[in-house]
């Protein structure tokens, strides 16, 4: 059996170990506002419900192992002491992921995700429309778990109003656990899927997603993909130039025949086709290749 020591191995390693082993765990996707009103939104899977009178949440913000800095997130709890945790289903999981990029403060990852702000009630952060519940908190109290990276801060929020999509509800108005079909977070790309097992989802860029925002209003609109499509062609540096469309194309028989065919509707397949392989660099060069 392998004995660990938390003190004699790196932070990052045990960090892995950690996330691995205490899995599944649920995800909150929490919205916030910072100090001049702007939006930041960020999944956090150190999180769980620990009380239902009064209802208390809490998830925990930590320290980032490779510098020690803190997460806009946390930042905002602190100036506000209001969030919204939204939960996470299938259909949200590419966004969600996406969001998860580390933009520079004042971004709105709301828009870089392709999500919806939807106007809370009782707090000032939006709530995500697409999520199947969503949570209004207030900010009862923030525990530090340490000054070192990868030390935790316990954010105990309490729910002030909560929102349920009524498509997720059974006959007795009680929440179908395959309707809502609930997304948990392991370790690695590794996630959970409440009611069909395990799947990867391919982490953020180190550099940064272009964001869903970047993506022409022709392929949003397409009606060939869905939310989780739109987050996985948003997960890329750079849009493709003309000299690699140009290239891609020379060598892809299949391309050419693609697009020779001059038909939309066989092109957008094929693209969509390609997103599904996880091949989105080769998705966005075939939809923006001409005839």
């Amino acid at each position: 059996m392998l004995s660990i020591d938390p003190k004699q191995i790196a932070p990052a390693k045990l960090q892995g170990y950690l996330q691995s082993a205490i899995a599944p765990r649920p995800i909150a996707f929490a919205s916030t506002l910072d100090e001049y009103g702007n939006p930041n939104l960020s999944p956090f899977s150190f999180f769980n419900v620990f009380s239902s009178n009064p209802p208390i949440l809490i998830f925990s913000p930590a320290r980032r192992v490779r510098d020690n800095s803190i997460k806009h997130t946390l930042i905002n709890a602190q100036d506000t002491k209001e969030v919204v945790i939204n939960v996470v289903n299938y259909d949200i999981v590419q966004q969600m992921s996406l969001s998860s990029t580390e933009y520079p403060g004042g971004i709105n990852e709301f828009e870089k995700a392709g999500l919806t702000m939807l106007p809370s009630d009782l707090v000032k952060p939006y709530r995500v429309a697409e999520s199947p519940v969503q949570f209004e908190c207030k900010i009862n109290e923030i525990i530090p778990l340490g000054d070192q990276g990868g030390a935790g801060n316990l954010v105990i929020c309490e729910v002030v109003k909560m929102h349920i999509h009524e498509e997720i509800l059974d006959d007795t108005g009680t929440i179908d656990p395959f309707k809502i079909d609930l997304v948990s977070r392991l370790g690695g790309n590794w996630y959970g899927r409440a009611n069909q097992g395990l799947f990867e989802v391919e982490k953020p860029l180190t550099t940064l997603g272009i964001g869903v925002d970047q993506i022409p209003d022709f392929i949003k609109e397409s009606g060939y993909f869905d939310g989780n499509d739109l987050g996985k062609l948003g997960n890329i540096e750079k849009i493709p130039t003309d000299e690699e469309i140009a290239i891609f194309v020379k060598e892809n028989f299949e391309v050419k025949a693609v697009l020779s065919a001059d038909d939309l509707h066989t092109k957008f397949q094929k693209a969509k086709e390609y997103v599904d392989n996880g091949k989105a660099l080769d998705a966005w060069k075939l939809l923006l290749a001409q005839k």
